[in-house]
């Protein structure tokens, strides 16, 4: 029978995450604040506030840049409810939670003068973003007079005519990709429906959006980058407490235990993760097989996990050591000390090869061939991060593709966005008989507006202990 884990005090967040206040400038007051340190980020509300100032920012400023950086005109993404495109998640705000039937987000750059022009046949207008096109069609409903009727079927595909025919764009760009999934999200039921609407007149006028929804999804604002360091303390006061005998017995707990509480921690928050989070143990003179996928967790264990925290649609990705002292113990041993040095040498590497302009297959390569004159026996997999986990953007590596990953690897990085730098690097430990040690690390950085690289916070250079 497996030991459930004792009941814990109640998890005290830092003081920056606690008060942190998630209200735009801009953002009228909500009628109720909260102060509660179980809401780290504030009241629902207090949050989409937050978040619709960043949406008007990102359709303000990134988009018309990104699409005349690409030589859009028009861009039209068609989508029915449950199956979105995955820009969606930059289009709409954070009230919206599913397309309307069927949505058809028009963009159509009229200059620099008038600017990008931006519609919504079908839905809302998101907070005064778009402007809605509607059915011109009056109905009753239930006794409270007559209604407009809203766009449906069809009929849909007819206004998107109608606006064509008024604009005359002389291409227009669809969300299509072979290589990016991400730009991919025009469906082929959408794609035929639109087609025999339009008629092959317009459809000669199609193109691939190419890299455009990629960059829009990648593209984060610098109020984004003040919430994200919030974001990440608060993944980082979860590990260390993870990692500590407020979560963990030597002897006792098992590490599927300590996952669940990391999970379960987030819930009581009131906040969610994208991936199960994991634990690992490596320990002297026993193998990963030996081991087994749920050991209990004994001293002088090597501890590694993978963590994730959903907020306000951002996500974090972060990969921590930790080490369980052995009885007399004061310190982490010094061979296991110099692999953690290891691997923070290696994203230092990464982190200064992480340079706008240049493509994720270029700075993998760059990082790769420092890592081998210095010695380094690692593997770098690195990846952009944001409105997804395993973001929009250039890929630095895969774990098994350390040659360069085409096509995804060959898009550019640019500034004003976010990478987790993930990595790993292996060590003989004196302590341990020569046994290697693998130091898988992975801290979130944010690229700003000029191109410099920064820590999301900071990142981990000693291991949490467990006494």
């Amino acid at each position: 029978m497996r030991t459930r884990l004792r009941l814990l005090a109640p998890l005290m967040l830092c003081t920056a995450c606690a008060s942190v206040s998630s209200q735009s400038p801009d953002a009228p007051a909500a009628t109720v604040k909260s102060t509660s340190p179980e809401r780290p980020f504030g009241t629902l509300r207090e949050q989409a506030e937050r978040q619709q100032a960043w949406l008007r920012e990102r359709m303000d400023t990134a988009l018309p840049q990104l699409m005349r950086k690409y030589g859009v005109e028009m861009w039209v993404i068609p989508m029915r409810e449950y199956n979105e495109d995955p820009v969606f998640k930059a289009l709409v705000s954070p009230t919206t939670f599913a397309a309307r039937r069927r949505t058809i987000y028009v963009f159509h750059d009229r200059g620099p003068e008038k600017g990008v022009e931006r519609l919504a046949l079908g839905g809302g207008p998101q907070g005064g973003v778009y402007v809605p096109r509607r059915a011109q069609q009056q109905v009753s409903h239930g006794g409270q007079g007559l209604r407009q009727a809203e766009l449906w079927g069809p009929d849909q595909w007819l206004v998107l005519k109608q606006v064509l025919e008024e604009r005359q764009p002389k291409s227009i760009a669809l969300d299509i990709s072979r290589t990016f999934a991400f730009a991919d999200g025009l469906s082929h039921g959408e794609y035929e429906g639109m087609a025999e609407a339009l008629g092959p007149d317009w459809v000669k006028r199609f193109k691939p959006a190419g890299g455009l929804p990629v960059d829009l999804l990648a593209w984060r604002i610098p109020d984004e980058a003040r919430f994200y360091e919030d974001q990440t303390k608060l993944a980082w006061n979860i590990i260390e407490t993870a990692f500590s005998n407020q979560v963990i017995t030597p002897g006792t707990t098992r590490v599927k235990d300590v996952e669940w509480w990391m999970r379960q921690r987030l819930a009581d928050l009131g906040l969610e993760t994208w991936f199960q989070p994991s634990v690992d143990v490596q320990r002297q003179g026993v193998t990963d097989e030996q081991l087994g996928d749920d050991p209990v967790i004994q001293r002088g264990d090597v501890l590694h996990c993978d963590y994730g925290v959903t907020a306000l649609r951002l996500n974090t990705d972060t990969q921590h050591m930790g080490y369980v002292l052995r009885e007399g113990e004061t310190d982490v041993p010094e061979g296991l000390k110099a692999a953690l040095k290891t691997s923070n040498r290696l994203q230092d590497i990464v982190f200064e090869e992480l340079v706008p302009g240049r493509t994720g297959n270029e700075v993998l390569q760059r990082a790769r061939q420092r890592m081998t004159s210095e010695g380094i026996d690692g593997t770098i997999y690195s990846h952009p991060i944001g409105l997804h986990g395993h973001g929009a953007g250039a890929m630095v590596g895969l774990w098994d593709r350390q040659e360069g990953v085409p096509g995804n690897g060959d898009h550019k990085v640019m500034p004003n966005m976010w990478y987790s730098i993930e990595l790993q690097a292996t060590s003989a430990v004196p302590e341990w008989n020569g046994q290697r040690v693998r130091s898988a690390q992975e801290e979130d950085i944010t690229i700003d507006a000029e191109g410099r690289v920064h820590w999301a916070w900071k990142r981990q250079t000693d291991f949490h202990l467990v006494r």
